[in-house]
């Protein structure tokens, strides 16, 4: 089975999507929908805008779900999922990608997931770090022991966690990680703790917002970040995305279950590799490709 997977956060670069934008008449339609939609020239930032422009979240967020979503589209006959799944931001992508979402519906949410996450991050000093060579169990047992709100977020790859929190609970934990062995303990240049209580204020506001939108019956099953199972009850993927905001990203775990139910190979379609990269570190065997 082909399964495909869409990135999150932190694969933009400069100039993504001008490829597309100029060589596909679709795309191009589809990029200066995506401007009238949001009421700004997003693609002015994604094709000419520098890596601070590029970096603010209400920019970021939509601006890889258009480079993943449109660049599916253009694929044509050659997209046939069996089996989707995204990484945070990127499983609204994959909803698209597999007939659950409209692509018009799909950019709405995904604006009023970064503005609202946006907002939760003015709230509350707080941020992200990176976590290398230590298991999983170890991280969460250190920060469970810390004072202050500091969870793991992203159980990315074996050996790679990012854990989330109140900005001196993460840094307390980063010292207490490095004590007990990590290899390192960095701190992420992002705008705050994605993926853990600290995202309470915009769970509710995206909750509302997911609940009014209309959901299909998709054409195949998305492997959620907060169950890493397949899932294919719209209800369910609804009440599963507004979960996804507060709860941590099971990548691992996704992988590991698209692997065990039939996955013969990985498809990373959006901007960057980071994804693929990452299969290829929790299954050495299975074949990964770029769209």
């Amino acid at each position: 089975m082909k399964a495909y997977i869409f990135p999150g956060q932190g694969a933009q670069f400069t100039g993504m999507g001008k490829d597309l934008y100029d060589n596909s008449p679709l795309a191009k339609e589809l990029f200066e929908q995506a401007n009238s939609i949001l009421g700004f020239r997003i693609t002015d930032i994604m094709f000419e805008g520098t890596a601070e422009q590029l970096k603010e979240t209400k920019v970021t967020q939509p601006a890889i779900f258009l480079h993943s979503v449109i660049l599916a589209k253009t694929l044509g006959e050659e997209f046939q999922p069996q089996m989707v799944a995204g990484h945070s931001l990127g499983e609204f992508s994959a909803l698209v990608a597999n007939g659950a979402l409209s692509f018009e519906d799909g950019l709405k949410l995904v604006s009023q997931r970064a503005l609202a996450m946006q907002k939760a991050c003015e709230i509350t000093p707080s941020t992200m770090a990176a976590v290398l060579g230590l298991e999983d169990t170890i991280v969460e047992e250190i920060c469970a022991s810390i004072d202050g709100v500091v969870v793991a977020a992203n159980y990315n790859c074996p050996g790679q966690l990012v854990i989330s929190g109140e900005t001196s609970a993460v840094e307390k934990a980063c010292e207490a990680l490095k004590a007990a062995g990590a290899k390192r303990a960095l701190i992420l240049p992002v705008g705050g703790a994605f993926h853990s209580p600290m995202m309470e204020p915009a769970r509710k506001e995206l909750a509302d917002a997911i609940e009014a939108t209309h959901f299909s019956e998709p054409i195949c099953s998305v492997y959620q970040n907060v169950t890493a199972t397949a899932v294919s009850d719209p209800n369910e993927i609804k009440k599963n995305l507004i979960i996804q905001l507060t709860a941590p990203v099971k990548w691992t775990q996704t992988v590991q279950q698209m692997i065990a139910d039939g996955a013969s190979s990985f498809t990373e379609v959006g901007p960057g590799k980071v994804l693929i990269g990452l299969v290829g570190k929790i299954n050495k065997e299975i074949p990964v490709f770029s769209a």
